[in-house]
């Protein structure tokens, strides 16, 4: 986990990035912000508090590391700090040359030196790579003669960071740890920020191996499952509370426990260790057999496994207990669901 609770701004680069599509300018600046320390410490808070996703990434190339442009660049500021204005005047040229979607809003570029972050214990210095874009409206009230006026002025909240990179100094041979924020775009220009212009794909660390364990789950008992085996709505939804009581009870992940108490049966186990290759081939993801779980992740990425049995559009069944509970039937009526409790809360 990162945090800034000690970090110290060294030094803040500024640079205005337009849309190159539109014709807007690139305004390069000569030198450094020089600035207050009340003034780092806002922007301590208006740069790092976004950063709240234990999700981390690396640089990568798919030639060479030494071709991707951030990862130099970053490189060199960390063998040199005093290059950071010349840094950021290739980052901020690189950010333009990727600024060609319609929609991608022109708009500040900074490049941020911080001194003493803590990433997964270590403290290590960063770069910071971040761009605001949108502007809000903010009231100015002031005294006038023997009352007040109020005036409107347009200019960057400092609570909505609107996109951000940290890259931390450790793990260079790997590209780097890099904690990435994108807050505006949710469409095929937000590619630009992270594809594009950083160029990252995820760390494989204990999140990413957790989360590529709960995606497998969930599409093996959802879509797959279906297919192989006469399976009901209430089996699925057994199989998937099993998992995340595993996931949770559990320190450590191993492939062949989590099958065993999760799935059971020899010829399920088969075809869901069959799948597993499939679908690490199809979605381009490592599958790791034994890692530890990441409780971040399960927090995060186990909402989206709801145990529920959709009846036509009239019903929705929520399972969270004991599958011997609830029974299958079919009479005259039609097909149902008979369930058994203690009592209603």
């Amino acid at each position: 986990m990162f945090s800034a609770l000690e970090s110290k701004i060294k030094d803040v680069s500024l640079h205005i990035v337009g849309n190159k599509l539109r014709d807007e300018n690139c305004i390069l600046t000569k030198s450094t912000l020089s600035i207050t320390d009340d003034i780092k410490e806002i922007l301590i808070n208006y740069f790092v508090s976004a950063f709240k996703s234990p999700e981390y990434f690396n640089f990568y190339h798919d030639i060479d590391i030494s071709m991707n442009e951030i990862f130099v660049c970053a490189s060199k500021i960390f063998d040199n700090p005093n290059t950071l204005l010349d840094q950021s005047v290739n980052l901020a040229k690189h950010l333009y040359e990727q600024s060609t979607h319609p929609k991608i809003k022109g708009g500040e570029f900074y490049t941020v030196y911080f001194k003493d972050c803590i990433i997964d214990g270590e403290t290590v210095d960063a770069v910071g790579l971040f761009k605001s874009e949108n502007k809000d409206t903010f009231l100015k009230v002031f005294p006038k003669g023997e009352g007040f006026e109020i005036e409107s002025e347009k200019g960057i909240n400092i609570n909505k960071l609107d996109k951000g990179c940290l890259i931390f100094n450790t793990e260079k041979e790997n590209g780097y740890i890099v904690a990435v924020v994108d807050n505006t775009n949710k469409g095929v220009e937000a590619q630009y920020w992270i594809d594009d212009f950083l160029h990252v794909r995820q760390r494989k660390d204990e999140y990413y191996n957790t989360q590529n364990i709960i995606s497998l789950t969930k599409n093996f008992v959802k879509n797959e499952l279906p297919q192989q085996f006469k399976v009901s709505g209430a089996d699925q939804a057994d199989l998937i509370n099993k998992a995340v009581k595993f996931l949770k009870d559990k320190d450590n992940f191993n492939l062949e426990e989590f099958a065993n108490e999760v799935i059971g049966q020899p010829d399920i186990i088969e075809k869901f260790n069959q799948y597993k290759s499939v679908y690490a081939q199809e979605y381009a993801v490592d599958i790791a057999d034994n890692f530890t779980i990441s409780e971040s992740a399960v927090k995060k990425q186990t909402r989206a496994l709801k145990s529920v049995i959709k009846l036509d559009k009239n019903f929705d069944i929520y399972i969270h207990g004991d599958r011997n509970l609830i029974e299958q039937g079919r009479d005259e009526k039609g097909k149902f669901y008979k369930i058994y409790y203690q009592e209603e809360t």
